[in-house]
């Protein structure tokens, strides 16, 4: 089934081009849990046979994943909240819960932001907690980007140089995953350690 699935969103990139990388990242960045994987991978591979653009496939990637990641921020932000603010309470969500969420993204949203785009299950739905936060959209997008594009060039990446080995992807795919959830933790643990030292400075 997986087989088949990779197979047709090849065919889909292929048939489609740009439009159809477009599309599909604006899906993979919103509630469509399609693996963001299956669509640059194969990109990549096109890349390396000449068959597409390597900056046109990073952009419409780019501007899908700001579109996937528009609609969850903007359907937290007006549906959601709303939602949450009426009936909250029977998910153990309260007003004060809500407020503590603006606090934090107000304070924090930046970096949060950018570190889930990069964390495995959680790249499309830190839009959500952004949106219920209204956070700034300026910052959401900044660091939006800054995420979804780093994960981007990687995955164009795989599939430019090894795209054809499936074995080799799924061993680097591993290693990457690894790597990149240690590099958020690193991020963490230095804005925490930044922070601290920035309100000793204060104080």
């Amino acid at each position: 089934m997986l087989a088949e699935f990779s197979h047709w969103l090849l065919a889909t990139v292929f048939d489609w081009g740009y439009l159809g990388i477009f599309l599909l990242m604006g899906m993979e960045s919103s509630v469509i849990p399609i693996p963001s994987e299956l669509i640059l991978i194969p990109a990549g591979v096109l890349i390396a046979d000449g068959k597409m653009n390597l900056y046109l496939v990073f952009i419409v990637s780019l501007l899908g994943s700001f579109l996937g990641s528009l609609i969850n921020y903007y359907a937290a932000m007006f549906v959601g909240r709303r939602f949450l603010y009426k009936y909250g309470k029977y998910f153990f969500v309260s007003h004060e819960s809500l407020q503590k969420m603006d606090e934090f993204f107000l304070n924090h949203g930046h970096v949060s932001t950018f570190t889930g785009r990069l964390i495995p299950g959680a790249r499309h739905l830190i839009s959500i907690p952004a949106g219920l936060a209204k956070m700034d959209i300026k910052l959401f997008l900044i660091y939006t980007g800054a995420g979804a594009g780093l994960w981007s060039i990687i995955l164009i990446a795989l599939g430019y140089f090894i795209g054809k080995s499936q074995d080799l992807i799924t061993m680097y795919l591993k290693e990457i995953t690894v790597g990149l959830v240690l590099f958020v933790l690193a991020v963490i643990v230095g804005y925490i350690f930044f922070k601290k030292k920035q309100g000793v400075k204060n104080d």
